[in-house]
């Protein structure tokens, strides 16, 4: 869906991270046979980065711009697991390695400002994977990057799903990545969803709105 369509605000809801007033609605919504919507908040923070984690869109934001890129990497791994720093901090590199980053050493060092804008989206994607969840919410996570790498980061996540069998919400409005990428589209606008099919399947989607999205592709 195109901005504003209610897809990002959806991947938030199921880490329930909406706040008042927002509310957030569902018949049902469970993972691994827990209910995420009668969870407790302690329930939840166990949940949250462990087994289920989000990259967030834009890294100017989701980055702590007072905090090293290395602490803030290995904040959860010091925090929620209990590790060493030095074992912390091999696998925060590990991560760094995995998304590309040639020099890790010296980006670990680094703050936010001093990264590119693609070089922080991918040390998004590496704090999110270092912890090696069972779930992953990509919003948008190749949009900063160019092609080559963003082919390299659908790549991980790809290994990922077949190896580690993770499940994977990806967030995305290039319908390109999404046809090839994926295995079921939904498409969203105003918040709600127009229509459901299978990826291969898009460009026979019937969909007004679907169709016009996909006419809008250069």
């Amino acid at each position: 869906g195109e901005s504003g369509s209610g897809k990002t605000m959806t991947g938030r809801a199921v880490l329930r991270l909406i706040r008042a007033p927002g509310r957030i609605e569902a018949d049902a919504m469970t993972f691994d046979g827990q209910d995420l919507m009668a969870a407790s908040e302690p329930d939840l923070r166990a949940l949250r980065g462990r087994r289920i984690a989000m990259v967030m869109q834009d890294p100017k934001f989701s980055l702590n711009p007072v905090m090293k890129v290395g602490a803030q990497l290995m904040e959860g791994l010091r925090q929620r697991d209990n590790a060493p720093r030095a074992e912390a901090r091999a696998k925060a590199i590990a991560a760094l390695e995995a998304v590309q980053i040639r020099d890790p050493e010296r980006v670990m060092d680094s703050y936010p400002h001093e990264l590119s804008g693609g070089m922080g989206q991918r040390v998004m994607i590496a704090m999110m994977l270092v912890a090696e969840p069972d779930f992953l919410i990509a919003d948008e996570p190749t949009s900063a990057l160019d092609v080559t790498v963003q082919n390299e980061v659908l790549r991980i996540l790809d290994d990922l799903v077949k190896d580690r069998g993770m499940g994977l919400i990806f967030i995305s409005h290039n319908l390109t990545v999404v046809s090839s990428f994926c295995d079921r589209v939904l498409i969203m606008y105003g918040g709600k969803i127009m229509e459901e099919c299978e990826a291969r399947n898009l460009h026979l989607a019937t969909h007004p709105y679907t169709r016009a999205l996909l006419a809008a592709a250069p």
